[in-house]
């Protein structure tokens, strides 16, 4: 249960990072939505992103591993569908936030490992 609460915080950190960071990523509202965002995209990252790398595998290994940005830009853009309270103006917005929350929850992830 723990990992997952870091992992629902960090998906927060990086949602409220990402806005800071990138023009056209829109977060209208405060603590409680950035933490319903972060719920609803780590369930979504523990439920049906495995489902997606399993069924894009060859894809995934053709392109290197790049694949996985797309697929983490449609969870991204499941998550703006579902709630009004996230808005990402375009495409380009999309794959920017992507990388930015990547890039935020590889860090957390790794500096909760040196923790444990």
């Amino acid at each position: 249960m723990i990992p997952f609460t870091v992992r629902i915080l960090g998906n927060s950190v990086a949602l409220y990072i990402a806005v800071l960071l990138v023009p056209g990523f829109l977060f209208n509202g405060g603590v409680k939505e950035y933490a319903i965002a972060g719920v609803a995209l780590g369930l979504l990252n523990l439920i049906i992103k495995p489902i997606v790398k399993l069924i894009a595998f060859p894809l995934i290994i053709l392109t290197l591993g790049l694949f996985t940005i797309i697929i983490n830009a449609l969870l991204l853009w499941v998550v703006d569908y579902i709630f009004d309270f996230v808005t990402i103006s375009d495409v380009i917005t999309l794959v920017w936030a992507t990388i930015v929350i990547s890039a935020v929850n590889i860090i957390i992830s790794a500096l909760t490992k040196v923790a444990d």
